[in-house]
C-alpha cells in the first residue's frame, strides 16, 4: 500500500505540490488527473523518490520514502513523460543493459527478458535500433524497461500522449494486463485514460486535491449523465419533447440540430422519450443515452466553470 500524507513540494514561492493526502492499493488502476502545470508530473517524481518534499511523508507498506528510498525504489517501475530511451542501442541491448542495473543476472536475467519480451510483443524488432523504431514501439519499450524486474508499482507519467488509437489501445491492452497484482499510476491530462483503463480517479488542480473517486462517479456529476440527445433526419415539431414526465429542460443545439433532453435529478427518461418519439413518429435517425461528459466536469472541477449547452 502507498500511503500520503499531507505531501508538499514548493520551488522557491511557487506551489507545485499543497498537502496531498491519498492511500492507493494493489490492483487499483489510479488516473492522476489535472490540467497541465497542476502538479502532476512533480507527484510522480516525489513517489518515485527521485524529489525531496518540502513537507509531508510518502510511505510504501510502512516503510518512509525518506528513510528507505533504494529499497523502496527496487519496488517500483517508473515511465517517465516522453519515454527517454538510448537511441543508438538495439532493443535487445537497451533491455539487457535495463535489466543489469536492476540487479538481475544470470538466469534470472534471461527468464525476466523472455518474459518481458513477450509480453509487450517486442520479438519482431529486437535486432532494430530504438531510434528507427515508431513511437508505439518506443512506448512498448519505455513499458519493458519498466517492468523488467517485476515491481509492485507501476508509474507512467503521460503513457499514452502522441500514440495514434491503434497504439493507444495497445499500450492500455498491456496496462491491464499488468494490473492484476499491482498499484499501476498513471499520470495523464487525457481524460479518456480514465474510462478506458482506470478504476479510480484523481483529480489534482494548482496542486490540491479536488477529486477522488471511481470513473462512474466522475460521469454522475456530469449534467449529461443519462441524459437523451436526439438527431432529426428533416424538420419535426418537437415542442412536446419539454413537457415530457422527468425532462427538467431542452436544448437544441443550432450548429448540429441536436436536441438534448436533460432528466430531473434521480430520473430515467428513456422509457417516456422512446414512448413519445414512437407515439409521434418524430424522424429521429440518432437516438443517444449520455454516460456523462467529463470535458465538462474537468474544467467545472479544475476552474469552477460550468460549460454552456445549445450555443
Amino acid at each position: 500500500m502507498i500511503a500520503v500524507e499531507k505531501l508538499s513540494r514548493r520551488f522557491n514561492r511557487i506551489t507545485a505540490v499543497d498537502e496531498l493526502t491519498f492511500t492507493i492499493q494493489p490492483g487499483e488502476i489510479v488516473g492522476f488527473l489535472g490540467p497541465n502545470g497542476a502538479g502532476k508530473s512533480t507527484t510522480m517524481k516525489m513517489l518515485t523518490g527521485f524529489l525531496t518534499p518540502t513537507e509531508g511523508q510518502i510511505s510504501i507498506d510502512g516503510l518512509s520514502m525518506e528513510k528507505h528510498t533504494k529499497t523502496l525504489q527496487q519496488r517500483i517501475g517508473y515511465l517517465p513523460e516522453g519515454a527517454p530511451l538510448y537511441n543508438d542501442m538495439t532493443v535487445f541491448q537497451f533491455l539487457h543493459f535495463i535489466a543489469g542495473v536492476r540487479g538481475l543476472r544470470g538466469k534470472q536475467r534471461k527468464a525476466r527478458l523472455t518474459h518481458v519480451i513477450k509480453k509487450v510483443a517486442l520479438q519482431g524488432v529486437l535486432n532494430r535500433q530504438i531510434e528507427k523504431l515508431s513511437k508505439g514501439f518506443r512506448h512498448r519499450i519505455g513499458l519493458a524497461q519498466a517492468i523488467i524486474h517485476d515491481p509492485d508499482i507501476l508509474i507512467l507519467d503521460e503513457p499514452t500522449d502522441g500514440l495514434d488509437p491503434n497504439q493507444k489501445h495497445e499500450v492500455r491492452e498491456l496496462i491491464r494486463a499488468l494490473s492484476s497484482d499491482k498499484i499501476v499510476i498513471i499520470s495523464t491530462h487525457i481524460l479518456e485514460e480514465v474510462t478506458a483503463v482506470c478504476n479510480r480517479a484523481m483529480i489534482i488542480a494548482n496542486g490540491k486535491l479536488c477529486f477522488d473517486g471511481t470513473p462512474s462517479e466522475l460521469q454522475h456529476r456530469s449534467r449529461y449523465h443519462q441524459a437523451i440527445t436526439l438527431h432529426f433526419s428533416y424538420a419535426a415539431d418537437i415542442s412536446g419533447l419539454a413537457e415530457i414526465e422527468g425532462v427538467d429542460e431542452m436544448v437544441v443545439n443550432r450548429h448540429t440540430g441536436d436536441v438534448t433532453l436533460f432528466p430531473e435529478a434521480g430520473k430515467l427518461i428513456m422509457a417516456p422519450v422512446t414512448e413519445h418519439v414512437s407515439h409521434y413518429r418524430l424522424p429521429v435517425d440518432k437516438f443517444t443515452i449520455e454516460s456523462g461528459r467529463l470535458d465538462d466536469v474537468f474544467r467545472e472541477i479544475t476552474t469552477g466553470s460550468t460549460a454552456e449547452v445549445g450555443v
